[in-house]
């Protein structure tokens, strides 16, 4: 069972809005392209040596009804004109031999930039931390940015970030992924 580490990795996100909250959900599944998946929802860990690859190629290696690891954050309100956000982030470490990180984070009011943001810095300070980098997750991302630079430990970080404004009537779910492919 050691050799169960994904071997490929790929993000997406995805909005769905229903009057029913489970079909909502069901719909930004869709939209995400993985509704046909049983999601087994696990936590932080970018595995060593994974390779990231497109959506497009990714929703190719998923089969209908397989179990499908992802890291996935999910965010859901009927309250009309809420502000929603589901951000997924990730720091990859610049040796390929040594795992990085994968952050979630939703959340009520903050933009797409700001939640996208958000779980990016999370992913990077856990990765900065087990990489002994002094990481503030206060400081400007410039500021930031260069700290990896100069470390030359981390080689880089992104995310992926769904936003939507509740309709007047129904729920509104969305949410983003990083899924894992064996």
């Amino acid at each position: 069972m050691n050799d169960y580490v994904p071997k490929m990795i790929f993000f997406t996100k995805g909005v769905g809005t229903h009057k029913e909250e489970l079909h909502s959900f069901e719909l930004a599944l869709r939209d995400a392209g993985i509704e046909k998946c049983n999601l087994v929802q696990v936590s932080s860990i970018f595995p060593p040596g994974c390779k990231l690859i497109s959506k497009a190629r990714g929703l190719e290696e998923l089969k209908p009804g397989a179990l499908t690891y992802c890291v996935l954050s999910r965010c859901c309100s009927n309250e009309p004109r809420r502000l929603l956000a589901a951000s997924v982030g990730c720091a990859i470490p610049a040796d390929k031999k040594a795992y990085g990180y994968i952050s979630e984070h939703h959340s009520f009011g903050q933009t797409e930039r700001q939640a996208g943001d958000y779980s990016e810095d999370l992913a990077a300070a856990m990765l900065a931390s087990t990489l002994g980098i002094d990481f503030n997750i206060d400081e400007s991302w410039d500021e930031k940015k260069e700290i990896f630079k100069i470390s030359g430990k981390i080689v880089s970080t992104r995310n992926i970030t769904q936003s939507s404004i509740v309709k007047k009537h129904g729920y509104t779910t969305v949410l983003a992924a990083a899924v894992f492919v064996f």
